[in-house]
This record gives C-alpha cells, sequence and structure tokens, in this order.
C-alpha cells in the first residue's frame, strides 16, 4: 500500500462562526503550538495550515518569538501555509476583493518562505465563474474544491474553465470533502481495515494508478497523537497538500471539463441561504467595497498628494478579514456578526477619510461659495448631484454657462427669536461660531439683539465691543443668510472634476435656446435641458412620471408599470410578497401551511418633486404580515413550522424617483421589520419569456436557469447571488449590494410550460437559529442548533434599488456603473475671490463591454486593471497623457511593454479577460 495513500495532515480553521474570532483564536494558539513541537520531534510530519495566512497572522500576534520556527518548517516544506490571506466567501465580496485577498496571502506566505502553490478552496458555498482566470493570473497553476462540482464529474481531477478560457487543473475533494481520511485514523484497531475502504472508495473516483489524496483533518481538530505510527502501519506516506498535488503538471488534456460557477447542489451542500441572511452585513460589505476600490483609491492616485498607502492597506485588511466563509456570509453567532461588522464600518471610514482627504485638496482652489464635483467613473458622466448652496442666484460652470437646477428645499433662516437674558446667549458664541455657523454682523434695535449668521464670515467681532451695547435687551434673534438645496444636472470628465457656483442674473453667460428644451424658469435665465431624450426634462405626478426615456405609471396597488424607450413595458413591478421562513441562516425553509401576503390592506402616494431634474413619489403601502413562526416545537394550538396568527401591522414606504437621463428608476423600500422568522421579497414580473437570467458578478456575468442540480441533502433552490445587477425576461434590476434572486416561473399554458416569470428580489430573510438540527430542505444540520435574535434583523430596514427594461442585458453594465457610483459632491475651501477652476480629467477608460474594477498607486507605476464584460472581443481605450506602459500579473509583476501612441493605450481583450497594466502619465 506504500504507493497508495497520501495522508495530509492539516485542519480547517474556521477563523470565527459559532465562537467569535478571539475565542476560537485560544484554541488555534493551543493547536499550533502542538503542531510545531510535533513538526520539530518527527522529521517526517507534514501540515497543510488550511490555505490561508490569517491563522499564522493570528497564531504570531500571540507567539511572536515562535516566527523562525514557522519560517524554518515552511521554507523545509513541511509547513504549506496560504496561498490565501483567508478563505472567503466568493459570492459575498467584490472581484478585487478577492485579488486583494489572494495578493496578501501570497506575499505574507513569501516572506515565511513561499505560498503552497495551490488555489485551495475547501469549504466555500460554491465558487465564482472566473476564479480559474484569477488563480492562473496570479501565478497558480492548480486549484483544489469541495463544493458545488457538477455531477458530471466522475473523477477526482477535472479541467475547470473560466468564460475567458482559462483551464486549470482542479482536484477535487470527493467522498467526504477536506475531511475525507478523518476516519482513518481516531484508533489503531482497525486501521487496516479501513484503508483498504478507503482505497476501494478512493479508486473509483482516481483511477487504478497513482496515489490517494488523503485529508486528515476537520474543522478546528488537532492531529492526534502516534500519527506518524499509523501511516507507517499502512505503508503510507504523509506529505503537505501541495505535495501531493505538485506531482501533478497543470496539463488539462483528457481531464474532463466544467464550465463557469460551481454552484451544484449534486455532490454538497452549498448553503445558499447565507447570500440573504443579515442583509444589512452584505450592504455594508458592498458600501465599504466601492469606498475604497472605486472612489478612495483612484482618486488618491490621480488627485492625491503623498499617497496614503498605509490607510488604504489597512482599509484591505479589514475587508478581507470580513470576506471569510463564515464571516461576511452572517452564519455564526450573533457576536461574530457584530465583529465583522465592526471591521466592514472600519473600512468604509478608512476609505472616506482618504476620500474627503483628496476632495479637500482639490475644492482649496474652488472658492468657498462654490461647490467640487468629482466624477468616479473612467467615462464622461452627465448626472444629476444634490448640492447645498448660499442665496437664489443661478448656478454656472466653469465656463459660466448656467447649470439646470431644480429647488428641493430652503434652509429656515430664522434660527432663534426668543425672550431671553442677552448674557445667556453670549455664552452661546465661540470665537465667531454660533448656532454652528459664523457671525457675519449684529445690531441692537428696540431692546432686540439680531445676529447675522453665515457658513463663512470675514467680518471682525468681538464679543468686548457687543457687551456695552446690551443694556435694555430683552429679545435675541440669530437669523442665517438664505440657503437652499438643489438638484443640478452637472457633466464631468471622466476620473475628473469640475465645479459650480451662484452668480448673478447679469453675469450668467446665455448659451442659444436649443429647439425643444426647458428653461430653468426658477432662476429665469437661459439655462436649457436639450431636445435629445436623452437631456428631456422630468414631469411628474401622483400616478405618472416621465423623463423620455422611462415612463413609470404608479398602480392603486401601488405596483409599477414601467414602458422603455423601445415600448418594452413591465406591469405590476415592486410588488412585495411577505411569506414564512422556519429554517436557519443557511437554508431557507418555508412552513408546511404558509400564509403568504402579498396584497395590502391600504395604499397612499404622494408626490415629492414633480421634476424638471428629479420627480418623485413616495407610495406607502400597509399590510398585516404573521408576527412570528410557531418556533421549533410549536404548540397545540399552531404546529410546528408554522406561521402563528397574530400578525403585525407593517407600513412599506417606496420612494420612487426618476432622474432627467437615467432610464432606470430609483427605489428605495423601507420598513420597519417587528416580525420574525418571514422572508420578504421585490417582485418584478418579466414583459418576456425567459428561460434563464444573467447575474453579474466578480468579473463575470453568469446566464442561470429556472432549477438547480440535486443530488445532496439539501433541497436545491434555484436562488443565485448577484453582485450589481440582474436581468431577464427584459427588464434589469440594479443593485446596491449582493442581492438573492429567483426567476420564478409562472405556469398558465395549456401545455403546462412557463408563459412568462417574475424576478424576485429577497428583502429581507429573518431567522433565528444558526443552524436547526430540523430543517425541511436540508437532512442534516449546518452548524450547532444556537439562537441568533439578530438574526431575525428587527427593526427599521431599507434597501435601495433601480429597475430598468433592456432589450439586452448588455445594455446594463454602463447603466449599473453610473447607479452604483454617484458623483461625489464637496464644498469650496478656498477663497471667495477665486475664479472657478477649469474641469480636471484623469484617466479615461472606454470600450464596448469595458468595465474598471481598479485603479492604484504602486511602487512607482499606476495600476489600472479592467476585465471585459461581454462575450466578444474587444478593445480597452485607455487615455489621459500616458507616456510608457507595461502589464501585470495579479501579483503586481511587471510584464511586457504595451504601446503607448499619443498618450493613449489600445488594450485588446478577449471575452471576458481580466487584464493589469502599469503605465505613468505626464
Amino acid at each position: 500500500m506504500s504507493t497508495e495513500i497520501v495522508v495530509v495532515p492539516h485542519t480547517h480553521w474556521d477563523r470565527e462562526w459559532y465562537e467569535p474570532f478571539q475565542r476560537f483564536r485560544l484554541r488555534l494558539v493551543a493547536l499550533l503550538d502542538e503542531v510545531l513541537d510535533t513538526m520539530e520531534r518527527e522529521p517526517g510530519y507534514h501540515f497543510t495550515l488550511d490555505g490561508q495566512l490569517a491563522c499564522v497572522d493570528d497564531y504570531l500576534e500571540v507567539r511572536p518569538e515562535n516566527r523562525d520556527r514557522v519560517a524554518a518548517l515552511v521554507e523545509a516544506g513541511r509547513l504549506a501555509v496560504g496561498p490565501w490571506q483567508i478563505l472567503l466567501d466568493e459570492f459575498l465580496c467584490s472581484g478585487e476583493n478577492i485579488v486583494r485577498n489572494l495578493e496578501l496571502g501570497m506575499d505574507r506566505a513569501d516572506k515565511l518562505g513561499g505560498a503552497m502553490p495551490v488555489g485551495y478552496l475547501p469549504d466555500m458555498f460554491g465558487h465564482t465563474a472566473q476564479m480559474p482566470q484569477i488563480l492562473r493570473k496570479a501565478g497558480l497553476l492548480h486549484a483544489c474544491v469541495y463544493r458545488g462540482v457538477p455531477s458530471s464529474v466522475t473523477s477526482d481531477a477535472f479541467a475547470w474553465v473560466a468564460p475567458d478560457g482559462t483551464a486549470l487543473r482542479t482536484q477535487y475533494l470527493p467522498a467526504g470533502g477536506y475531511g475525507n481520511g478523518a476516519h482513518l485514523f481516531h484508533d489503531p484497531e482497525g486501521l487496516a481495515e479501513r484503508a483498504a475502504a478507503f482505497v476501494a472508495t478512493m479508486r473509483e473516483w482516481h483511477g487504478p494508478e497513482g496515489p490517494l489524496l488523503a485529508m486528515y483533518g476537520t474543522d478546528h481538530s488537532a492531529p492526534v497523537r502516534g500519527l506518524p505510527e499509523m501511516v507507517a502501519a499502512i505503508g503510507a506516506r504523509m506529505d503537505t497538500l501541495s505535495g501531493y498535488i505538485g506531482q501533478y503538471s497543470g496539463d488539462v488534456a483528457g481531464l474532463p471539463r466544467v464550465e463557469g460557477g460551481l454552484r451544484s447542489h449534486a455532490r454538497a451542500n452549498i448553503l445558499p441561504g447565507v447570500i440573504s441572511i443579515r442583509p444589512h452585513l452584505k450592504q455594508a460589505m458592498s458600501r465599504a467595497e466601492r469606498m475604497v476600490e472605486r472612489y478612495a483609491e483612484p482618486l488618491a492616485t490621480l488627485w492625491g498628494g503623498e499617497w496614503p498607502g498605509r490607510f488604504l492597506d489597512m482599509a484591505w485588511w479589514r475587508l478581507v478579514d470580513a470576506s471569510g466563509h463564515d464571516s461576511v456570509t452572517g452564519c455564526g453567532v450573533d457576536e461574530t456578526a457584530q465583529q465583522v461588522a465592526a471591521r466592514i464600518a472600519e473600512a468604509e471610514h478608512l476609505g472616506q477619510a482618504v476620500r474627503d482627504m483628496v476632495t479637500a485638496r482639490l475644492a482649496a482652489t474652488v472658492p468657498s461659495d462654490g461647490v467640487l464635483v468629482v466624477n468616479p467613473t473612467p467615462d464622461v458622466r452627465a448626472g444629476i448631484v444634490v448640492v447645498d448652496v448660499a442665496g437664489i442666484d443661478p448656478l454656472v460652470d466653469p465656463s459660466g454657462a448656467p447649470v439646470p437646477t431644480q429647488p428641493l428645499e430652503y434652509a429656515p433662516t430664522l434660527l432663534l427669536d426668543e425672550e431671553m437674558d442677552p448674557a445667556t446667549a453670549l455664552t452661546f458664541i465661540h470665537g465667531t461660531e454660533l448656532y454652528g455657523q459664523h457671525i457675519t454682523g449684529w445690531s441692537v434695535d428696540h431692546g432686540v439683539l439680531t445676529f447675522t449668521v453665515a457658513r463663512e464670515t470675514t467680518a471682525a467681532f468681538d464679543v468686548a465691543d457687543l457687551r456695552g451695547a446690551l443694556d435694555g435687551v430683552t429679545r435675541v434673534r440669530i437669523v442665517a443668510e438664505p440657503r437652499r438645496t438643489v438638484a443640478a444636472m452637472v457633466e464631468v470628465p471622466p476620473l475628473g472634476h469640475t465645479s459650480l457656483r451662484p452668480v448673478p442674473h447679469e453675469r450668467v453667460f446665455t448659451p442659444p435656446v436649443p429647439s425643444g428644451g426647458l428653461p430653468n424658469v426658477q432662476h429665469h435665465a437661459s439655462c436649457w435641458l436639450g431636445s435629445d431624450s436623452a437631456t428631456l426634462p422630468v414631469r411628474g405626478d401622483e400616478q405618472v412620471i416621465d423623463n423620455g426615456l422611462l415612463r413609470v405609471t404608479i398602480a392603486g396597488d401601488g405596483t409599477l408599470t414601467l414602458v422603455g424607450r423601445d415600448g418594452t413595458t413591465v406591469t405590476g413591478a415592486g410588488r412585495i410578497v411577505d411569506g414564512g421562513d422556519v429554517g436557519d441562516t443557511y437554508n431557507y425553509a418555508p412552513p408546511l401551511d404558509d400564509r403568504i401576503v402579498s396584497e395590502p390592506e391600504s395604499v397612499e402616494a404622494e408626490l415629492v418633486c414633480s421634476g424638471p431634474l428629479v420627480a418623485a413619489v413616495d407610495v406607502r403601502r400597509t399590510y398585516r404580515w404573521p408576527a412570528a413562526g410557531a418556533g421549533l416545537e410549536g404548540t397545540p394550538e399552531v404546529p410546528a413550522l408554522s406561521r402563528i396568527s397574530r400578525t403585525e401591522e407593517i407600513v412599506v414606504t417606496t420612494r420612487v424617483e426618476l432622474r432627467a437621463g437615467e432610464p432606470y428608476v430609483r427605489l428605495h423600500v423601507e420598513f420597519d421589520n417587528r416580525c420574525v422568522d418571514h422572508r420578504v421579497r421585490l417582485h418584478v414580473p418579466l414583459p418576456a419569456v425567459a428561460t434563464e437570467s444573467y447575474a453579474e458578478g466578480q468579473f463575470a456575468v453568469v446566464a442561470r436557469g429556472l432549477t438547480a442540480e440535486p443530488g445532496c441533502g439539501e433541497m436545491p433552490m434555484p436562488t443565485f447571488p448577484a453582485s450589481s445587477w440582474v436581468a431577464a425576461g427584459g427588464v434589469a434590476a440594479l443593485l446596491e449590494h449582493v442581492t438573492e434572486y429567483e426567476l420564478v416561473s409562472v405556469e398558465g399554458s395549456a401545455d403546462g410550460e412557463p408563459t412568462g416569470g417574475e424576478l424576485a428580489l429577497t428583502l429581507l430573510r429573518s431567522v433565528g437559529y444558526l443552524s436547526r438540527n430540523r430543517n425541511a430542505l436540508r437532512p442534516e444540520p449546518a452548524g450547532p442548533q444556537l439562537p441568533t435574535p439578530a438574526a431575525q434583523s428587527r427593526g427599521l430596514r431599507s434597501v435601495s434599488l433601480a429597475l430598468m427594461p433592456c432589450a439586452s442585458w448588455q445594455e446594463v453594465p454602463a447603466a449599473a456603473e453610473s447607479f452604483r457610483h454617484d458623483l461625489v459632491v464637496a464644498p469650496g475651501l478656498g477663497n471667495r475671490s477665486l475664479d472657478l477652476p477649469a474641469p480636471g480629467t484623469g484617466l479615461s477608460v472606454t470600450g464596448d463591454g469595458v468595465v474598471m474594477t481598479s485603479l492604484r498607486d504602486r511602487d512607482g507605476w499606476r495600476e489600472l486593471r479592467v476585465v471585459a464584460l461581454t462575450p466578444n472581443d474587444t478593445e480597452a481605450v485607455i487615455s489621459g497623457s500616458l507616456t510608457e506602459a507595461r502589464y501585470a500579473d495579479l501579483r503586481g509583476r511587471p510584464g511586457a511593454s504595451v504601446q503607448v501612441a499619443h498618450g493613449v493605450v489600445r488594450l485588446p481583450l478577449r471575452a471576458w479577460e481580466l487584464s493589469t497594466i502599469q503605465f505613468r502619465q505626464h
């Protein structure tokens, strides 16, 4: 048997899960103390440390004196570490987060002696389509997986093929996954028989020749004493995972091919309910990733001063840590979820700080009565911003041309008017500050002391001068300068900036009036929206809003009818459906006798604003939702796995907003969740029959059908994750965070075939247990049955999304790019005497299907990453006074030169290709 079994001792270390991080770390330190002692005592002992550097970091933070011991074992090839920083959930973080995770893990492993050259993915709840390309472009030739593998794979190795065609040799862990050999050595007695049975089972997967992989370890497991002797007793040998896989060259010839993502239920549970549990974690993660990836890093690269690398590194550490497969998933105890939320919040705060530092630097050139507007996207952008400015004068851009505006709100000018001892009023003053503004003047008249205040002041003020004028004062008044909040339509250069300011009417440049345009009647100036439908004004009332690209009609039941420019019509969009969920954080499970509520008891619509730039209506629907499920055991009156009869009144408010120039309607859904054990979904009927959906995520667009492949224990629910958008049957939903969706078939034709369908988006899944021992849709527990009351997600809940009729999913990425990345507004910080600075262009990245995923400073170069979200070969056009450029891999290692002509790079891209270049600019 000496050539038949290779034993790989390891532990699968869930960093945080059914206990919070620090409690697990105590156990980790004890385990690794034992591993190091054993390995130094037994020269033949090998150990694989779960493919993640986090285990090493967490250990060495407590035992820093053992770093050299760890490094010596890594350098000797006996202790395998990395390549990941942490074992992530691949669907609940961005593609860029996956890249940075791998980059961090491999760089840190190199400092210890080198990373395990295997993309080890042992316990993720399915795998993303582009993972083979990501691993190959980081220099890895092998992957190793367990969950999500389809039934078409009947061997322990296959060629995993990414959408761009990259094929990676992938080791499959059948017959027990990463613990397929965990049962072998629990007892010396019967060892030979267990080994023989193991060989018989694994030969069916591996074939008649070659050694068999026995993964000896499981969750949080320590090595059993006497292991080397037992391994020798069955004639096996011990090695690391990379030692076993290293016998293969990486050639995929002759291996079965599996294309795209791995989300089959055929061989293992993939626990899809983690996508929708604790939605606040998913919202926070996506928000923080966008802040760091698409605001802080690119703006600091192009417009910052000294590179704030340490702050950005700290943000990425927190984002990567939060991406753990038992972290952002929300399938741990409440204490774990609280720690993850805090980590994500810190990452967002760090990103905000860097963004604000850069915008403050730019705003220093903008007069203090103006505003700076920054574009975080790499193409010219015309969009709506909301700005706060003084006075009632019209706004102009740097050319002096008027900017279309719409007043939204006027700030109160009378801040205080009360009978008061003036000495008390003087205690409110701090320097020139009073009531959050600055004193511009004061007067005393007929016993009334009046202060005038504004956001800034140049007036000299000495409280001592005021004290002598207070005789007879019995009343104090504070009057602020007039200020207003307005919506403004502005055009901003790619990854660049422009600015606005109010000026008197007589100083406004008057352009020719375009035919069919709309005057900005608010300011009686020649400020026009063009006649092209992309800039036609929005008009609206309580029932209909229309911007020339999209017409939205609000029905009596609160749902929406959308009519696109090409006539594509969506009827009944936005229906809210509440149903029971007596499952757990891993798997949705409807009650045996469910009570579905989809019809509101009452509906109200209130016009918020009617255009010409923004029209919005608040739709309030009142429902009676069952208050709870019956609990684990039920009652004599209410059986287990059902919903109780008591109901709660729930008001769901949906702000329906349409902006000039946007082909989609924005929805902000908000309600106070006072119920438990339920699922809330927003349904969108499809304009046309659809048998598949298209969802963006992690550098790919994935086509999925109406079903999921069954085979293992759990019910194969056809619910799937979408990161920034999902489209089907002529309509797309643009998303702010990873969202669970299902393409719901609608039966109704004579032959029983689907005649239409609905896109169902999960807004909330509310459950009270980490895992239930009895889950109707999963026969075995997924973890310990521990209460998770915070996973009920009580309290105010809100979700923002947009709906867009579309002829093809290829129309959607550009719309999602603008929806997800708002223009940034910052107040001017320069002297009021300054003119508005000229607009500035940072970097333009265009091309059919080309999406920028990262832009940062790296070792004196600027590094740009793009992906071709298209099934066709394409070209990325990168312009912005480039002087030299070169390719790089995902670890930042430079490659061949890239031609630069007239400051422009034309980068050919295969369909679905991920490409990184480093460049310099004038």
